[in-house]
């Protein structure tokens, strides 16, 4: 029996890439995953297709996420593919995933970008858990995807650094109010991973090897070594651990 046998989990931006891998593992650890896209149907799909032809359960969910309002909306689809399903309208495991990054230095991001990044990384996180708190029950996780870049100083990432530093904000404060109800909720910073969003960075050798040379085990990260961490805080074994921020990065400019 996996670890998360009989548990519902929520991955945002699960059709591709880093939230490809979260759902597939968590998937393969026993939950029932609803997969959210915002709008590649044909990558979601396939999400699905690997799941489930590997023995695991998952359905889709079909939402835009620019705009608070259309939370409820992804939420009653939930609840509607779970009672199809015949299963509790609970939530267990709510992973914030869904992202894009816009890159601008102090000197070229503009307001826009800025209030788009804000919004995506930050107040969509916000709202999805506080419409999310009312169906996540004691011993619930919630595992926000960060970034390195708060860590480390990127000057070409300016506003997404912010945004970033919002999130985990939210995750530090929330985790205190949560508490009492057993509810974990912690980031995972990662740094280069290999999807597509960071194809520029590993698209030639030279350019993969420059990126694999800022961790310290000189290799760029795989979606999986991400999806393997959010299991872990998914699970029971992480009960102890909330308010945290993992960094996830290979050991980058340590």
């Amino acid at each position: 029996m996996g670890s998360l046998e009989g548990k519902t989990a929520l991955v945002t931006g699960a059709s591709r890439g880093i939230g490809r891998a979260i759902a597939q593992r968590l998937a393969a650890d026993g939950a029932l995953v609803a997969i959210h896209y915002g709008s590649n149907h044909t990558a979601a799909k396939e999400t699905l297709h690997d799941i489930t032809t590997s023995g695991g359960r998952a359905f889709t969910l079909h939402a835009p996420l620019g705009d608070p309002e259309h939370i409820p909306a992804l939420y009653q689809q939930l609840d509607t593919h779970l009672t199809s399903l015949n299963q509790p309208t609970t939530l267990d495991i709510l992973v914030n995933n869904a992202g894009f990054h816009i890159p601008g230095t102090i000197h070229t991001t503009t307001s826009h970008d800025f209030d788009e990044l804000i919004n995506i990384h930050a107040r969509i996180p916000l709202f999805l858990i506080q419409h999310a708190l009312p169906r996540i029950p004691q011993g619930g996780r919630i595992i926000n995807i960060s970034s390195a870049a708060t860590r480390v100083a990127h000057p070409t990432a300016l506003a997404y650094s912010m945004a970033k530093a919002a999130l985990e904000t939210l995750t530090h404060t929330l985790a205190k109010e949560l508490g009492p109800q057993h509810i974990t909720i912690n980031n995972i910073a990662p740094a280069f991973i290999k999807t597509d969003l960071n194809r520029h960075r590993w698209d030639t050798p030279t350019q993969a090897a420059a990126t694999a040379a800022h961790s310290t085990f000189n290799r760029i990260g795989d979606p999986t070594d991400i999806a393997d961490i959010t299991a872990f805080l998914a699970s029971h074994n992480s009960r102890w651990i909330t308010g945290q921020t993992i960094d996830a990065t290979g050991g980058t400019h340590l």
